[in-house]
């Protein structure tokens, strides 16, 4: 009879039953911060060190094939 009761009462999601859209807001926070790190080392790559430093590399491996 107790077990009846508790299951009516708490069903299948229990209390937290109404948190449906967490993982969407999870998942958008998520993509906000990827793009805002994909933005920040965009940046760092296209500067003027590092975008030489990487095309003397390259070419040094080209050169060594």
């Amino acid at each position: 009879m107790v077990r009846c009761r508790l299951g009516a009462r708490f069903g299948r999601g229990g209390r937290f039953a109404t948190d449906q859209g967490m993982t969407t807001a999870e998942y958008a926070v998520g993509t906000v911060a990827a793009c805002g790190f994909a933005a920040l080392l965009y940046k760092v790559v296209t500067s003027g060190a590092v975008s030489s430093a990487l095309q003397g590399l390259i070419r040094r491996a080209l050169g060594a094939v």
